[in-house]
């Protein structure tokens, strides 16, 4: 039975989380602060954070970011809960780590859509290597037991979703993927046709794959159509070293 750790100051919603979290067979742990919320993620170690924003003694924005630095709660995945919504509040919950944002109020069937995908999702990505799918080419291994990868020779460590992004790319490289294209594979619904949330999370595989973020090489934008992979093959990778060499 999956865990679900609810941290949300607000006992009406709390509890409305809780019975359908538990209704539809989740075993739900509470807490009503930041602190609170954050020892016990260490403590209970559970399946997925459903984390308030506005929280009182540590805000939301700040337990999430300390989640992420603690290596035993970086990889739980984080469902924000927030009144806040507009973009860039959005963009501030992706950047501290979120991933998923759920803006209150919400329809439980919803809730409990996100809450399925996100599990779905994590729990899907280590059998990636079980299925036929393209897990290496060129410069690029995804390794899906330790959510890396390794890039020209050096292990980058990715979230899930860092990961997850990058495995839907890397099974069309040279391909253009269409923006609704990535938020089904990725996301696992329609997240609101919110393309800002693919922008932040394309911004930060960059920051960790490109040489210059700014100017990008390898993870292209086509205006207008969607992202592309652009990956030299082991040939030119060898070839671009040979002529290095002489």
């Amino acid at each position: 039975m999956p865990r679900i750790l609810v941290i949300d100051d607000d006992p009406s919603i709390s509890e409305l989380v809780s019975i359908n979290l538990e209704m539809a067979g989740y075993d739900v742990n509470q807490a009503e602060d930041g602190i609170k919320g954050q020892a016990l993620a260490v403590q209970l170690q559970p399946d997925l954070i459903m984390l308030d924003l506005m929280l009182p003694k540590v805000d939301g924005f700040t337990v999430c970011q300390r989640l992420r630095r603690d290596t035993r709660t970086a990889d739980i995945p984080v469902l924000m809960l927030t009144a806040l919504s507009q973009t860039q509040d959005k963009v501030e919950g992706f950047n501290a780590g979120a991933d998923d944002y759920l803006t209150k109020p919400f329809e439980v069937e919803e809730m409990l859509a996100r809450v399925r995908a996100l599990l779905r999702r994590t729990d899907r990505i280590p059998q990636a290597a079980k299925h036929s799918e393209i897990l290496n080419y060129g410069p690029l291994t995804l390794v899906p037991e330790r959510f890396e990868a390794i890039w020209f020779d050096t292990t980058v460590k990715l979230t899930h979703l860092e990961f997850e992004l990058l495995h839907c790319l890397l099974q069309r490289h040279g391909q253009t993927v269409a923006p609704s294209e990535i938020l089904k594979e990725v996301w696992g619904y329609d997240p609101d046709d919110d393309i800002e949330t693919i922008r932040v999370h394309i911004r930060h595989l960059r920051t960790k794959l490109e040489p210059d973020p700014r100017h990008p090489r390898y993870i292209k934008t086509v205006y207008g159509a969607g992202y592309c992979l652009e990956l030299p093959s082991s040939e030119q990778l060898a070839i671009e070293s040979d002529a290095a060499a002489v």
